[in-house]
C-alpha cells in the first residue's frame, strides 16, 4: 500500500466535530424511502441535529432552520445506513491504522453498522471510541475470539470461555467449526445461563437440527444447511461435508427445504447468507477478470494473486466442475429465498473482508446477489436496514427514516428499489450525524489504494 499521508491518516482517527455546538444539516427536496414499508416519499425536506433527525416534511413545508448546513436532495434518494452483519475487523497485532482504514471502508460505503464476527480485546474498546464519535466508523457490535475445537476442547474449557468473554463485555459469542457435540451442550447451556448470545458456524458434529433447537442468534452463511439435505442414500454423509458442503449439493433433497424453514423460524434463529462468499468463489467469472472490478485496488496485490491462484486451483478440481457449481449455487439460492419467504428472519452479510469481499464493497455485490436469488429490491434492503434492528432491539431508534430516529443515512443518486445496483452509487454518507459527501469520500479514498 502507499503510504498513507498525515493527513488521511489524522481524519481516519481523528475525533469527531465536538458536540458542544451540534451541528444541523438539512436534506432538502430529497427523496425518501423510509424503509417502514415499501414506498417513496417524494419531495422531503429531512432534519438532522447532532446525531438524530429532528423532522422530516414535505418541501417549503417548513424553511430549513438558520445556520444549517444545506444537501441538496433534488433527483436523490435517502435510505437508512447499511449494515454489515458478518465483518471482519482487523485485531491481533494490526495497527490502529489498519482498524480505522477497514472501518472507512465500510462507512464509504453507506455501511453504519457492523457486526464484528472475529473479536480481540482491542475491539471492545474502539466499540467504545466508535459510538462516542472518537473515530469515524460503524456502530460496532463485537464478538470475542473465537470458539473452535482448539479453544475449547473441553467442557470446562468451553465453561471458563463463556464466563470470560460475558465479563470481559462482548456482545456475542463466536462459534467456528471443529467442536464436539458435547462439548457445544455445555456452551450453549453456560451462554444462556450467563445471557450472551452465540452465533456463526454449525459444527459438523453438532448438526443443524440440534444447533436450531439450542437456537443460535444467527447462523451464517446458512451453514448446515446443504448438510442438512443430503439424501440417505448418498454415497457421502453430511459429515462428508467439505467447505459448506460444496461437495454435497448433488445429493441434496430439495424436498426438505421447507421443513428446514420451518424449524428454522420457530427458534427464531436469523440467517446471514454471505451468499456472495459462494458466487464470487463458485461462480463462473474468470478470476484475472475479476481481479479487474472497480474495488480491487484496495486489496494488496499480493493477496489478490493469492485468491487468483486459490480460484484456479478449485475450477481444476473434482468438486470445480461446471455442473457441480451450478448445482451448489442453485441449492443455496433456492435456500436463501425459501427461508426469506418462509418468514425466517435474514439480515445482510457478505463476509468482507474475505476472498474477493473487499470491506464495504461487498455489500452492494450482497444486494445483488439477494436480488438474483429471487428477493425484491425492498426485501433485499430490509435485510441491511429494518430487519437488523429489529434483530439488535433498536427498531425504535434506527433501521429507518423518521423523526426520533439516529442519524445515519445513505444519498444515493438513483433509485434503489427500480434497481437495487443503486445503492452504490452514494453521493454522500451521514454516520451518526456527521454528513461525509461524495467529494470527501473520493479523497479519503483515494489515499487508501495500493
Amino acid at each position: 500500500m502507499k503510504k498513507m499521508s498525515v493527513p488521511i491518516l489524522l481524519f481516519l482517527l481523528a475525533l469527531a466535530v465536538p458536540r458542544a455546538q451540534e451541528v444541523t444539516t438539512a436534506f432538502v427536496n430529497v427523496n425518501v424511502i423510509p424503509m417502514d414499508r415499501e414506498r417513496v416519499l417524494e419531495g422531503q425536506d429531512v432534519v438532522v441535529r447532532g446525531d438524530t433527525i429532528i423532522s422530516m416534511s414535505p418541501t417549503a413545508q417548513a424553511p430549513a432552520p438558520a445556520g444549517a448546513v444545506i444537501v441538496d436532495g433534488r433527483g436523490r434518494y435517502l435510505i437508512p445506513g447499511l449494515a454489515e452483519m458478518h465483518a471482519h475487523v482487523p485485531g491481533g497485532q494490526a495497527t490502529e491504522e489498519a482498524m480505522a482504514r477497514v472501518l472507512f471502508l465500510y462507512v464509504a460505503n453507506g455501511i453504519t453498522t457492523a457486526r464484528g464476527m472475529l473479536g480481540d480485546p482491542r475491539h471492545l474498546t474502539l466499540r467504545t471510541q466508535v459510538r462516542r464519535g472518537e473515530i469515524v466508523g460503524p456502530t460496532l457490535y463485537t464478538s470475542g475470539p473465537s470458539f473452535n475445537g482448539n479453544t475449547v476442547p473441553t467442557k470446562e474449557a468451553a465453561i471458563a470461555r463463556v464466563q470470560d468473554q460475558k465479563a470481559a463485555g462482548y456482545d456475542f459469542l463466536k462459534i467456528h467449526p471443529g467442536i464436539s457435540r458435547d462439548v457445544f451442550e455445555t456452551l450453549a447451556a453456560t451462554a444462556q445461563q450467563s445471557g450472551i448470545r452465540f452465533a456463526g458456524h454449525v459444527p459438523l458434529d453438532l448438526g443443524l437440527a440440534r444447533a436450531l433447537e439450542l437456537r443460535f442468534a444467527t447462523i451464517d452463511h446458512i451453514d448446515g444447511y446443504v448438510e442438512a439435505l443430503v439424501r440417505a442414500d448418498a454415497p457421502l454423509k453430511p459429515t462428508d461435508s467439505q467447505w459448506f458442503g460444496v461437495n454435497l449439493a448433488r445429493y441434496a433433497d430439495r424436498s426438505r427445504i421447507p421443513a428446514l424453514v420451518e424449524a428454522t423460524k420457530k427458534a427464531g434463529t436469523w440467517i446471514v447468507p454471505t451468499q456472495t462468499l459462494f458466487e464470487h468463489g463458485q461462480g463462473d467469472d474468470d478470476p484475472a477478470e475479476m481481479a479487474r472490478w472497480p474495488e480491487m485496488r484496495y486489496v494488496p496485490p499480493q493477496q489478490l494473486q493469492q485468491w487468483i491462484a486459490g480460484k484456479q486451483k478449485f475450477l481444476a478440481s473434482p468438486d470445480g466442475t461446471a455442473e457441480n457449481r451450478r448445482q451448489f449455487l442453485e441449492v443455496r439460492r433456492a435456500l436463501l429465498k425459501a427461508l426469506h419467504d418462509g418468514g425466517a428472519g435474514i439480515v445482510l452479510g457478505s463476509d468482507a473482508p474475505q476472498v474477493w469481499n473487499v470491506p464495504g464493497f461487498s455489500i452492494h455485490r450482497e444486494l445483488k446477489a439477494m436480488v438474483a436469488a429471487g428477493l425484491t429490491p425492498w426485501q433485499a434492503l430490509a435485510t441491511g436496514t429494518r430487519n437488523v434492528a429489529t434483530f439488535f432491539g433498536t427498531a425504535d431508534r434506527s433501521g429507518t427514516v423518521g423523526a426520533g430516529m439516529r442519524a445515519d443515512l445513505v444519498l444515493l443518486d438513483g433509485n434503489p428499489l427500480a434497481d437495487i445496483g443503486h445503492t452504490s452509487r452514494i453521493a454522500g454518507v451521514m454516520v451518526g450525524g456527521r454528513w461525509l459527501p461524495r467529494a470527501e469520500l473520493d479523497t479519503r479514498l483515494k489515499g487508501l489504494q495500493y
